[in-house]
């Protein structure tokens, strides 16, 4: 009788050349994102001013450096691991109160935010470290992420504890600026890369943005009265969320994501870094202050917007499409000119936004967008065919 052999205990790092999918654990790690950028989108709702725009924006812009590291973390290791599932827990315990110290991260939450997004880096650089063991490159890199892990929470609770509140910003700022760079200056190369496994994360967080611009404009209609304006109003943003959508899924993120498959080893790393880790961030924000812009003008859709939710709709919107042109010059070396013309209308149609009823408002930036997706389809059919037949 053959004595049973036990299974071997399964590694943390991913095998090279593995094809990988997002897990079950990673949607469920984005859950707590979600909640993390609509508690963005309340602070600045609840502050509108253009302080409080910016507060908004630094404080979205950790909680994305924070989730983003664990798209570079579950792209190399293995989540299915236990103990990449503990750390994965752990770490959604931390952005949870992350998230619920956002509305006083600049007052009297800002040393339980600080402390907060301490645990979510210093879990995420230990579960690399262990993961990277035997390899000199990764584990080099790994001491980037310690450093900044001690570098932006510290200045932070610096600013919260010892900083008077009128210079609060700059050391919030200097957090940023320095957590950012000390990554994002040293080589790239080291990491282990899965390209489609890494595109279909970045891919799903747009989703998950889409999604709370939904939940925004609910939250913003629940105690209103359900008229036809209301009605018209809710269409309207889902006719440009759509539109959004559509601009991201239809052909750019299938082009990007087969350069990125293509691409060498050290040229994959690159691409992660400047196509995805960054400049979806500004998509991302792009689609937040869309967010509140909508959250704001389903208020008051008689009304023209105030200065704030008018820059944050428009100037919203303009952000995004440049994101896109961005990300097409980074990928494809081309320059996209009917994004470029969308970004300058949207910018442009601020000072109109200020006079003209908010309803008005969203229906001239929905035909703007749509009119933006109709050319699009229209004008090169051809390459969108050719481009959707190789994918399917």
């Amino acid at each position: 009788m053959s004595t049973p052999v036990a299974p071997p205990v399964r590694g943390l790092a991913r095998a090279v050349g593995e094809e990988a999918r997002a897990s079950p654990l990673e949607l469920f790690f984005d859950l707590v994102f979600v909640f993390a950028i609509t508690q963005v989108t309340a602070f600045m709702a609840n502050d509108p001013s253009f302080a409080g725009l910016g507060r908004g924006l630094l404080i979205l812009a950790f909680v994305w450096w924070a989730w983003s590291g664990y798209a570079w973390l579950t792209n190399a290791v293995d989540p299915e691991a236990d103990r990449a599932r503990l750390v994965m827990f752990a770490a959604m315990a931390a952005m949870l109160i992350l998230a619920l110290a956002v509305p006083g991260a600049f007052g009297d939450d800002g040393v339980l935010f600080a402390c907060a997004y301490f645990a979510v880096r210093i879990l995420h650089a230990g579960l690399f470290w262990v993961a990277a063991a035997g390899d000199p490159a990764w584990r080099a890199n790994v001491v980037r992420l310690v450093i900044t892990a001690l570098i932006g929470p510290g200045l932070i609770l610096l600013s919260s504890t010892a900083v008077e509140e009128g210079t609060r910003d700059v050391v919030w700022i200097a957090a940023l600026v320095l957590d950012y760079a000390i990554v994002l200056l040293a080589p790239a190369e080291g990491w282990h890369m899965h390209a489609g496994h890494f595109a279909e994360r970045f891919g799903l967080i747009i989703i998950i943005a889409l999604g709370e611009s939904i939940v925004a404009l609910g939250v913003g209609a629940a105690e209103l009265e359900l008229d036809a304006a209301l009605v018209v109003a809710a269409t309207l943003a889902v006719v440009i969320a759509a539109t959004l959508w559509w601009a991201y899924f239809d052909v750019v993120a299938i082009v990007a994501e087969r350069r990125f498959r293509a691409a060498a080893p050290g040229a994959q790393q690159r691409i992660a870094r400047d196509s995805y880790a960054l400049l979806h961030l500004p998509m991302i924000a792009g689609i937040v202050l869309f967010a509140l812009g909508v959250k704001k003008a389903t208020e008051h859709l008689g009304d023209p917007l105030a200065g704030v939710p008018a820059v944050a709709l428009c100037g919203g919107l303009a952000l995004y499409a440049l994101a896109h042109v961005a990300f097409r010059l980074r990928n494809v070396r081309t320059l996209s000119v009917q994004r470029c013309v969308v970004t300058v209308v949207c910018l442009a149609l601020i000072p109109l936004v200020l006079s003209v009823p908010a309803l008005l408002s969203l229906a001239i930036l929905a035909a703007v967008w749509a009119t933006l997706i109709a050319y699009e389809a229209i004008r090169f059919a051809e390459a969108r065919a050719r481009v959707r037949t190789a994918e399917a």
